[in-house]
């Protein structure tokens, strides 16, 4: 028969990619606490709706990447393509509207009908943060200042840029839209097919466009810091101040966008020159007005995301995996010690595995394979005697103690000291 082969645009997470994927959510899950983001999850799959809504319906998400489905029931399922219109959904169906500011943490899969390329998957994994409930510019930049953090925990801050825009406020975006609507218009003959469309339902998506000829003429569009009234202007303002006092560098990049209405004010991107001419590994901004469209209130919103597999590949070693301490039972000692040791040392936090079968050699060849730390030696003399030898596989020095001694402080022997690496 056949080897069933995994599905396109998906991959196993196995041995270093599972120890690198690992490392960043757990980075991530870690920082943010420390700015007091609590973890929330929400299902895999939602009401269509969730995202029709949130994601705009002439958005490439929504017309050609989204995995959508009729269940049983008739009802229209979709597989989240990303995490923040289920966090903004489960904010108001868990009623928590009322409860403001939420920090919510998020990490797990996404899915998108998209062409695979380096770093990026039909079945991929995203990190988020979720600040609701705040208004100030302040806020804004805590979410970056966070995700800053990450990166640095993760090593790889020295390889990202922060780029940054604004958007600015429901009145300036309105002004910005009309002067794009006259502008593009100018030259509708010249656009593509999709920015035609675009131009009648959301002309800012003509500035996303990667058409060549789309590009030339966005090149003088006009630009939103024309249109800021005096409001957007002193939060975009006390943005960049702020950021400054964090010690965060930036470059102002005015291409940076979003198409939809509830956009507003910040918007940025953490990019790298490492992973080719897909740069972005991480994104997010204000959207003061998306919660209003999950049925709640107007929430004032900000937030980041971040592709766990692009982070991954920034990464210059994969975490070491854990090391164990072997435990080789010599000749035929008691049973019943051996596993009370083996479960002793578990319980005390220490990662252990037994070295049942051949001869002496071939274990202890097996646990120089498995990169042991220590092997615990316990034959019959040494359980009548009440001791074990211990062997510190890197030095190669034995030393004998009590049994009752690591029974009761195995951190002693394994988890303390620059010996302990497990």
């Amino acid at each position: 028969m056949s080897i069933i082969q995994p599905v396109r645009g998906t991959h196993d997470l196995i041995g270093e990619n599972q120890r690198r994927h690992s490392h960043v959510v757990s980075a991530a899950r870690r920082i943010s606490a420390l700015y007091g983001f609590g973890e929330w999850s929400t299902p895999i799959f939602e009401d269509t709706r969730v995202f029709s809504r949130s994601l705009g319906d002439t958005s490439d998400v929504v017309t050609k990447e989204m995995y959508s489905f009729s269940d049983r029931d008739g009802e229209s399922i979709t597989l989240r393509p990303e995490g923040t219109a289920a966090i903004c959904r489960a904010l108001v169906t868990n009623g928590l509207t009322q409860s403001l500011p939420q920090k919510v943490f998020y990490a797990g899969p996404m899915f998108r009908y998209e062409r695979p390329q380096k770093g990026r998957y039909r079945q991929f994994h995203q990190i988020g943060v979720e600040l609701m409930g705040a208004a100030e510019p302040q806020a804004d930049a805590e979410v970056i200042a966070l995700g800053y953090q990450i990166l640095q925990d993760l090593g790889v801050a020295e390889h990202v840029t922060l780029e940054l825009n604004t958007l600015g406020d429901a009145a300036s975006r309105e002004a910005w839209r009309e002067a794009l609507i006259a502008y593009f218009s100018r030259y509708k003959d010249q656009l593509s097919e999709d920015s035609r469309v675009r131009l009648e339902k959301n002309p800012l998506r003509i500035l996303d466009s990667k058409d060549r000829s789309d590009r030339a003429l966005v090149a003088d569009a006009p630009q939103m810091a024309e249109f800021l009234t005096p409001e957007a202007s002193t939060f975009w303002d006390d943005l960049r101040r702020t950021l400054d006092n964090f010690g965060i560098s930036y470059r102002v990049n005015t291409s940076i966008v979003r198409g939809l209405d509830y956009y507003n004010h910040t918007t940025f991107e953490f990019v790298t020159d490492k992973l080719g001419s897909q740069g972005t590994v991480m994104a997010g901004g204000r959207y003061d007005g998306l919660v209003k469209q999950m049925g709640g209130p107007a929430v004032p919103s900000v937030g980041l995301a971040a592709g766990v597999e692009r982070l991954s590949m920034l990464l210059d070693t994969a975490p070491e995996s854990a090391r164990p301490v072997i435990i080789v039972p010599v000749g035929s000692p008691a049973e019943g010690t051996v596993f009370k040791v083996l479960q002793s040392l578990r319980q005390q936090g220490v990662y252990v595995e037994m070295g049942y079968r051949g001869s002496l050699r071939k274990r202890m060849e097996r646990a120089g394979k498995q990169n042991a730390a220590y092997v615990l030696f316990l034959g019959e003399d040494e359980v009548e005697r009440g001791v074990c030898r211990i062997k510190h596989m890197e030095s190669g020095q034995e030393s004998e103690v009590t049994l009752d001694s690591v029974l009761s402080d195995a951190a002693t022997f394994f988890l303390s000291g620059e010996k302990a690496a497990i």
